[in-house]
């Protein structure tokens, strides 16, 4: 037998032991968590991440996703500014969302005013208001088309019976779009009613009451006291409505394709059009990050626009 002392060895602490278990039981957690967001993170690295990368190289390559590519550069990118047609796509944007932003977010602004009274069936007026926006733009472009049939629509048959004569409507290159932003209002107007009435209940009622003692009729409330409150909202459905209609394509591919003659191609369509139309997929991925671009400086100086009113309202 050996004759060697053997090491000295304590037993554990009560507090040792309990550290050792709450360890485990935290890695036990973490493992079991991880379990659970696994599924979600796959799908936003499959979904979001890698797409955007993979969209971004693909921008410097000319790829039709069928034979093989190869690197160009920025050649892709030149090549945007020198396009006729990608200038037409970015005006023809600039003028639906110069046109469809404004327009949203007075009238929506103008309903929520009227709702936010007193009124009989105001919940089942408010309803009505907000149920286009829930209605697809698929099924909002199917409906209009068929009410704006230069032959067989309701708004031809209408306008007989008012003694005008029929229009082109949706074919008609000097009034497709603006129609196309009538459209887009019929729905999207329903958005900001909503989130307007829901601001309108946070105004300070004792601000209004103090203005209406002072004198103050109701332009003068509503321009003081009502506009300054709604500030913050204002800014947020601005961007909102912003990126929308810097966005919009379902609509235009179910109603106009385009067309005609281009009057309707925005830069979303455009993109659309070169990667799946003219299979030069590196091309449409460039136009895509010009307008991915122009997302990220129109949310910037928004927010520092919201910034400086939150400093001024302090």
């Amino acid at each position: 037998m050996s004759t060697l002392p053997r090491p000295l060895t304590l037993p554990p602490t009560s507090t040792t032991a309990t550290h050792v278990a709450r360890r485990r039981a935290a890695r036990r957690e973490r493992a079991t968590a991880w379990a659970f967001i696994a599924p979600s993170v796959v799908v936003i690295l499959g979904l979001s991440i890698v797409p955007v990368v993979w969209s971004l190289l693909l921008s410097f390559r000319a790829d039709d996703l069928v034979t093989p590519g190869r690197w160009v550069g920025l050649d892709n990118y030149r090549a945007l500014a020198q396009d006729p047609n990608f200038r037409t796509a970015v005006g023809n944007t600039l003028l639906y969302a110069g046109l469809y932003v404004p327009l949203s977010l007075v009238g929506g602004l103008a309903m929520a005013l009227v709702l936010n009274r007193r009124i009989r069936f105001v919940g089942l007026y408010r309803t009505l208001v907000f149920i286009p926006f829930v209605v697809s733009a698929t099924a909002q472009g199917v409906l209009f088309s068929f009410i704006l049939d230069p032959e067989f629509g309701v708004a031809g048959a209408l306008l007989d019976e008012l003694g005008v004569s029929r229009q082109g409507f949706l074919s008609d290159p000097g009034q497709a779009l603006y129609l196309l932003v009538l459209i887009s209002l019929w729905s999207g107007l329903g958005f900001c009613v909503v989130v307007y009435l829901a601001a309108l209940q946070d105004v300070p009622p004792e601000l209004v009451e103090a203005a209406r003692l002072d004198g103050a009729g109701r332009g003068r409330v509503l321009w003081h006291v009502t506009l300054p409150a709604l500030t913050p909202v204002t800014v947020f459905l601005l961007l909102w409505q912003f990126i929308m209609a810097l966005q919009v394509f379902d609509l235009i591919y179910v109603t106009t394709k385009g067309g005609p003659l281009g009057s309707t191609t925005v830069v979303v369509y455009f993109v659309w059009q070169q990667a799946f139309q003219m299979f030069t997929a590196g091309y449409g991925a460039a136009a895509a990050y010009v307008l991915a671009v122009a997302l990220f400086v129109a949310g910037g100086a928004l927010r520092v626009v919201r910034r400086r009113a939150e400093r001024g309202a302090r």
